[in-house]
């Protein structure tokens, strides 16, 4: 699947988030302050993750279509990898 450049730019930012944690692992900052942009990096991934399915859920139910599968069947697969990244 092709990957627009919105979900690349999100990708980035969340990659920057993830040094940052680091960084303030490494300098031993607060706990709380470590906890707090480690759930900002999660929350961040989980809307990428849900923004992916949701661009790409149309052309997923083409592709099943062309296959000879219903469209429920690529509605399932899409909800079934959502409740998976959780």
């Amino acid at each position: 699947m092709k990957y627009d450049e919105k979900v690349f730019n999100r990708m980035k930012r969340i990659e920057g988030q993830v040094r940052g944690v680091l960084k303030m692992m490494e300098e031993e900052k607060d706990c709380k302050a470590v906890v707090t942009q480690l759930s900002a990096a999660k929350t961040a991934l989980d809307r990428t993750s849900a923004l992916i399915v949701s661009k790409n859920l149309e052309q997923c139910i083409r592709e099943k279509q062309k296959e000879g599968e219903s469209s429920e069947s690529a509605i399932d697969e899409a909800v079934n990898l959502l409740v998976k990244s959780r």
